[in-house]
C-alpha cells in the first residue's frame, strides 16, 4: 500500500515528471503573491509571522546544542537580532545518521509524499520566507516573494521529480530463471533496496538562500539522507524557517526530525570539519571559487555538486528591434543590482558597430544607448527599488567603488546613491557601465559580483565569438547571449556554445531576460564549464546520492 501523503500529493508529482519531460511551461506553486492564490489574510499573516522572529531566538530542538548565535546584518539596515541554536557537529551528523534508518524504510514513495507535503506547507508559508529572503538579501519584494518562496519551491519539486523517477528505474524485487537446457532451470529471488550514501550537507549562499538551497536538499532528502544546512552567515533566518517546517513534517509522520538539521556557524574551520567529515557523502554549495575548489579537492569523502564563479557574456552582432533590445539589457543589468550568477558581465560588440532598424550604430553609440537605456529604466524611483534592492555585502559596494572610480575601463555609466524612503539605511546603488578594448582581459575576465558590466571592443563578430568560447571554457559562465538577424551568425555561437557547454538565449527583447531560468524547462547550468560541476537538475544531480544494495537466494 502506498503512503497516504504520496496519493494525497500523486497529482502534483505527476505534474512535475510531465514537465521535467516534456520541458514546457508548467508551475506548481503561484508567482505573484496574491492574496487570491494563498488567501486574503496571507500576506498579513506572513508578515506578522516573519517578525515574530526578530529579537528572538529560533528554537529548533536539535541535539548537542551549547548555546546561541547571530548577528546577520540587512542591507536594508533593518535590526534582525535572531539568535540561532549552535549546536556540536558531531551530535548532528550520528543524530542524522541514526534517523536513516526510518527515512530508508519509508520508500521511495514515503519519502516522496514526505516531500511534497513539505514544499506545500513552504508554499504556504511563501510571504514568511518571502520577507526573511529580503531583508536577509537585499532582494526587491517581488524577487524575494518569487525566487525566495515558489520557484525555489519549484526547483525543489523538480529535484523531487527527478529523484522519485531515478528510483522507480530500480524494481523492488525480480524473479531470475536461467535455463539449464534438460536440467531445471536455476531460479532465484533477487531484491533491491536503495539506500542513502550518506549524510548530505547543503552549504547556502548569501544572495539565494531558499533558490540556490532547495535542489541539493530535496534532492538528497528524497533519495534517502539525512541532510545538514549550514546557511551563509547573513542570510541564515529562510534556513531556519525552512529546517523547522521540514522538521515538523518529518515528525508528524513518524519520522525522527534530526534527519534535517540546521548548523550555524560563521567559523570557517567548523564548516570545513563539518563537509570533510567521513558520515558526510554529498555536498552542495553555492559560492565563490576559492572555498568551492577547496570544497572539491578536500571533499575526498563526498561527492560534491558546486555553482561557483562565471563571466555570462554576450555578443551583439546585430537587431531588428534596437530599443526593446536595450530595455531588455538594461532590466538584465539592473534585476537585483546584478547580484546573481546569471547575470551578464562582458556584453561583446564589434569595434565597427552594429546593424540595426534604426540604422547603423557605431561602438560608442551602442555605449551610449546601453547607458541611457539603464538611467530611463531607473528613472521612476519607485521601479528603481523595486528592481535594484539593496547592495548584499561590503565587499560588492568596495567592488562597485572601484569599478566607478575608472581602475577597470572608462566609466560609461557612473554608479549613484539611491536614497529608498521606506528603508532610510539601505545600500542601495544603481549599476556601473564600463567600456574597454578586447585586450584589456585582467578587468573583465573574472567575475565582478554586483552591478559591474563591461561593454568590450572586439574587432568584429568573429572575433566576438571567438572570445565568448574562450571566456566561458576558461572562466566559466552559466548564461551566454546572443543578438544578430543573421542566421550564420546564430548557428557559429551555438556551435560555440555547445563546445563551451553553456546555455545560450537568442535575440531576447520580450518579458524573458537571460539572468532568469525557469524550473522543469530550463537546465540551471551544465555542469560543463567551470562555473557549475552540476546542473539544476537533471539526472546526475540525483543518481549519485543513492545505492542499490541487493540480496538473493535460491527459490
Amino acid at each position: 500500500m502506498s503512503h497516504p501523503l504520496f496519493e494525497k500529493h500523486r497529482a502534483l508529482l505527476d505534474g512535475a515528471l510531465n514537465a521535467i519531460h516534456t520541458r514546457g511551461y508548467w508551475s506548481a506553486f503561484n508567482e505573484m503573491p496574491s492574496p487570491k492564490a494563498y488567501g486574503e489574510t496571507a500576506p498579513a499573516d506572513g508578515k506578522q509571522a516573519y517578525e515574530s522572529h526578530l529579537g528572538q531566538q529560533f528554537a529548533l530542538n536539535q541535539p548537542g546544542q551549547s548555546g546561541w548565535t547571530g548577528g546577520e546584518q540587512s542591507p536594508y539596515g533593518v535590526d534582525l537580532n535572531v539568535q540561532y541554536p549552535v549546536c556540536d557537529i558531531e551530535a548532528l551528523i550520528a543524530a542524522g545518521e541514526q534517523a536513516m534508518a526510518g527515512w530508508q524504510a519509508a520508500g521511495a514513495d514515503g519519502r516522496a509524499g514526505i516531500c511534497l507535503e513539505i514544499l506545500t506547507r513552504l508554499n504556504q508559508q511563501s510571504f514568511e520566507l518571502a520577507h526573511a529572503v529580503m531583508m536577509t538579501t537585499g532582494q526587491g519584494w517581488m524577487m524575494a516573494f518569487q525566487a525566495g518562496a515558489p520557484h525555489a519551491q519549484d526547483r525543489g519539486l523538480e529535484a523531487v521529480a527527478y529523484a522519485y523517477r531515478e528510483q522507480k528505474f530500480v524494481p523492488g524485487e525480480a524473479t531470475w530463471e536461467k535455463p539449464q537446457g534438460k536440467n531445471p532451470p536455476l531460479v532465484m529471488k533477487k531484491h533491491f533496496e536503495i539506500v542513502g550514501r550518506g549524510v548530505g550537507v547543503v552549504v547556502g549562499c548569501g544572495t539565494f538562500p531558499t533558490w540556490n538551497t532547495y535542489p541539493g536538499l530535496f534532492a538528497a532528502l528524497a533519495t534517502g539522507n539525512a541532510v545538514i544546512v549550514k546557511p551563509h552567515s547573513n542570510a541564515i533566518l529562510p534556513a531556519a524557517i525552512t529546517v523547522r517546517s521540514i522538521r515538523a513534517v518529518l515528525a508528524e509522520n513518524g519520522i525522527d526530525p534530526n534527519l534535517v538539521s540546521l548548523c550555524v556557524t560563521d567559523k570557517r574551520e567548523t564548516t570545513q570539519k563539518l563537509v570533510t567529515h567521513k558520515a558526510v557523502k554529498s555536498v552542495d554549495f553555492t559560492g565563490g571559487n576559492v572555498f568551492g575548489q577547496w570544497l572539491i579537492d578536500n571533499c575526498r569523502q563526498a561527492q560534491v555538486y558546486a555553482e561557483l564563479a562565471g563571466v555570462n557574456n554576450i555578443v551583439i552582432d546585430s537587431t531588428d528591434s534596437y530599443r526593446k533590445m536595450m530595455g531588455n539589457l538594461a532590466f538584465t543589468l539592473s534585476l537585483y543590482s546584478g547580484q546573481m550568477c546569471t547575470t551578464s558581465q562582458a556584453i561583446l560588440v564589434p569595434a565597427g558597430g552594429i546593424d540595426t532598424d534604426e540604422g547603423h550604430k557605431s561602438y560608442d553609440a551602442v555605449c551610449a544607448d546601453l547607458a541611457q537605456a539603464v538611467t530611463g529604466f531607473l528613472s521612476k524611483p519607485e521601479v528603481a527599488h523595486a528592481v535594484l534592492g539593496a547592495i548584499q555585502s561590503a565587499d560588492t559596494l568596495k567592488r562597485i567603488e572601484q569599478a566607478g572610480s575608472g581602475q577597470l575601463g572608462t566609466v560609461i555609466l557612473a554608479p549613484s546613491k539611491l536614497d529608498n524612503p521606506e528603508f532610510p539605511k539601505a545600500a542601495v546603488r544603481t549599476p556601473v557601465l564600463l567600456a574597454c578594448d578586447a585586450g584589456q582581459e585582467a578587468a573583465y575576465m573574472e567575475e565582478r559580483f554586483g552591478p559591474i558590466s563591461f561593454i568590450v571592443k572586439v574587432a568584429d563578430t568573429a572575433a566576438a565569438i571567438a572570445l565568448s568560447e574562450r571566456i566561458i571554457s576558461t572562466h566559466g559562465a552559466l548564461t551566454a547571449g546572443v543578438y544578430s538577424t543573421k542566421a550564420e551568425v546564430i548557428d557559429a555561437m551555438t556551435t560555440a556554445t555547445w563546445r563551451s557547454k553553456v546555455a545560450l538565449s537568442i535575440n531576447l527583447t520580450g518579458g524573458v531576460f537571460v539572468n532568469q531560468s525557469a524550473a522543469y524547462s530550463d537546465y540551471h547550468g551544465t555542469g560543463g564549464n567551470p562555473s557549475a560541476n552540476a546542473s539544476y537538475a537533471d539526472s546526475a544531480f540525483v543518481a549519485n546520492r543513492f545505492r542499490v544494495v541487493q540480496r538473493r537466494y535460491h527459490v
